[in-house]
């Protein structure tokens, strides 16, 4: 790993910086700031929901898929790295690849990422109307989930400013509830209750233990997803070639170390059969110990779920919205509600699709189905870092080993042959939409300024091509 000098036609490593570094967007998040908005992104609800899922699929020992997908998340993030540092600027995953490779893969990654949004509020609303909810009432599934995505749609509508106010408080409640675990399972192990062999328990009737632990991993990427979102703020970094590798693997560090903990205390504390029954695993824990009362924790895990679905029911409105005003969606999502100027039609819009699939799928389909689309955009970044290592900017960047994103790629390849039919089945539909919206993206761009991957404002900061 190391930080790569900016270069100008003649080479020299000064001559251009300040010019690469032009932007509209004010400079001033620092590196503490980041690493905290991508551990708060990060450590979101997946685990509350999906730790006895990972169990069923993988055994026992929890903590072992959630450290893989962690090792597997940290190749992507590299890549990561390397491009939100050479080309700081908003857009993220699908500008990368558009410079790659062109408005029809940028497109395709642009799609997959919002598609993947919109599939994670729907698994979402399936974990919210699960055993936690279960401790207060026991209403029917679909309706709670359909009250639950409408409740949030109109706090979506009402505005951002409210939305993200809700969004710290429930952060903070979030994380304490998964170091609240973390303590209850320390207290189990004084006592000396709990069974430490289920530790080492990797495999399942159905598969053996390598099979079982790419199972699980499949099912635990989804608990890492978020960091790729921290590529759209780095044009406001105070120093983004030192701040952004810190603040990303320092986070992803923080998060994999947390969420091990937090597996390792649930297989402990738990039955294997009964932790892979529970849409509360980790309510489990806390009934467990005896501690803390069950319906406390219950709110705890229900809050970190509905601000995991507005964060991302956020996203998928806002990406929707600008794909609309772009031209590359039908243009009636891109209305504005009068008054509290928010993009209405887009958050219906995809409320309306999530809860279809909530309605019609699992949660571990719905969770796999988001890891599938979200290794169709890591796929294209990890490839795209490879690609543009032939372009030279004149800035200074941080840089990946060449090993680090190929792994990347053939981890993703290796993921995406885990996934069960079904998730194919879900997947494939928006796999399809996105192939033919991509290609009516391209033709439209065909000569335009972004046919070469860059827009007219960052033609002068690029130097020429050169081979690394």
């Amino acid at each position: 790993m190391s930080v790569h000098p900016a270069a100008d036609p003649a080479g020299s490593t000064a001559v251009g910086a300040a010019r690469a570094d032009r932007t509209p967007l004010k400079r001033s998040v620092t590196t503490t700031g980041l690493f905290l908005f991508i551990l708060g992104d990060v450590l979101g609800a997946g685990v509350y929901v999906l730790a006895g899922t990972i169990a069923g699929a993988s055994g026992g020992a929890v903590w072992a898929p959630l450290l893989m997908a962690l090792v597997l998340a940290l190749f992507t993030a590299a890549s990561y790295a390397e491009l939100a540092t050479k080309y700081p600027r908003a857009g993220g995953s699908a500008h990368y690849t558009t410079r790659a490779f062109g408005p029809f893969v940028g497109f395709l990654v642009g799609f997959c990422m919002l598609a993947a949004g919109i599939v994670s509020v729907g698994a979402l609303a399936l974990g919210f109307a699960g055993d936690y909810l279960g401790a207060f009432v026991d209403w029917p599934v679909g309706v709670v989930v359909t009250v639950f995505l409408a409740l949030l749609a109109l706090l979506n509508m009402w505005g951002i400013s409210q939305s993200l106010a809700a969004n710290k408080a429930a952060t903070i409640i979030e994380v304490g509830g998964l170091l609240l675990i973390i303590a209850l399972g320390a207290v189990l192990f004084a006592r000396g209750a709990g069974d430490v062999g289920r530790l080492t328990q990797v495999g399942t009737p159905e598969n053996g233990p390598v099979m079982a632990l790419l199972a699980g991993a499949v099912l635990a990427f989804y608990s890492y997803a978020g960091f790729e979102t921290s590529a759209n703020v780095t044009e406001e970094l105070k120093d983004p070639t030192r701040s952004y590798p810190r603040a990303l693997f320092g986070a992803l560090a923080v998060a994999g170390v947390i969420y091990a903990l937090v597996g390792a205390v649930a297989s402990y504390a738990v039955p294997t059969a009964e932790l892979a029954e529970s849409s509360a695993p980790l309510l489990q824990v806390v009934q467990a110990t005896g501690f803390v009362p069950p319906v406390l924790f219950s709110v705890i895990a229900l809050v970190a779920v509905a601000n995991g679905a507005l964060l991302t029911g956020i996203m998928s409105s806002r990406l929707t919205y600008g794909m609309a005003r772009d031209g590359l969606l039908p243009g009636f999502l891109g209305k504005v509600l009068p008054g509290r100027r928010t993009p209405w039609v887009a958050i219906l819009a995809t409320t309306a699709l999530s809860l279809v699939l909530a309605l019609t799928g699992t949660l571990a389909v719905l969770a796999s189905t988001m890891v599938l689309l979200l290794l169709v955009v890591f796929l294209g970044v990890n490839t795209a870092v490879l690609v543009l290592r032939r372009e030279r900017v004149e800035r200074r960047h941080w840089r990946a080993p060449t090993v680090l994103p190929v792994l990347g790629i053939l981890s993703c390849l290796v993921l995406a042959t885990q996934m069960d039919p079904s998730v194919w089945t879900v997947g494939a539909p928006f796999l399809a939409v996105a192939a033919v919206l991509a290609g009516l993206a391209a033709w439209r761009h065909r000569g335009g300024p972004m046919k070469d991957g860059m827009d007219a404002t960052e033609k002068d900061t690029a130097a020429p091509a050169a081979r690394l």
